[in-house]
């Protein structure tokens, strides 16, 4: 259930989806306070994948590519959420060029994690 929406960005409910798995994407968000989290649903179960607080950014693949969500990303607690269209986006990146590198510096680390992670499986098997 939606409590409320602006200019500002929207507030969820506890458990209360902002993104699911499979949607095409069209747009990111920021956690501009509360927490999120991400799971990967597979044949009726979830993998959670991570958590998410204030100043943290997801979905911002979608800007790039329109593709399908690879995971829902659900409010824990309530928390408020800014969504960035495509075009919202570039404009906000025109006007600070930073926003770009700070979002290209976040997925840098996230890819560099996923490498690690994926060391790690592999030395295990």
């Amino acid at each position: 259930m939606v409590t409320s929406e602006g200019a500002m960005g929207r507030d969820y409910a506890d458990q209360e989806v902002i993104c699911r798995q499979g949607e095409v994407g069209d747009r990111m968000y920021v956690i501009q306070s509360g927490r999120a989290v991400v799971v990967h649903e597979t044949a009726g179960s979830e993998v959670v994948l991570g958590e998410l607080t204030t100043g943290d950014i997801f979905g911002e693949m979608s800007i790039f590519d329109r593709q399908p969500r690879s995971a829902t990303v659900r409010a824990v607690g309530s928390a408020k959420v800014l969504t960035l269209d495509r075009r919202a986006f570039l404009t906000r990146v025109h006007q600070d060029p930073s926003l770009a590198f700070n979002i290209l510096q976040k997925m840098s680390l996230r890819i560099r994690a996923l490498d690690e992670e994926l060391q790690h499986l592999k030395r295990a098997q």
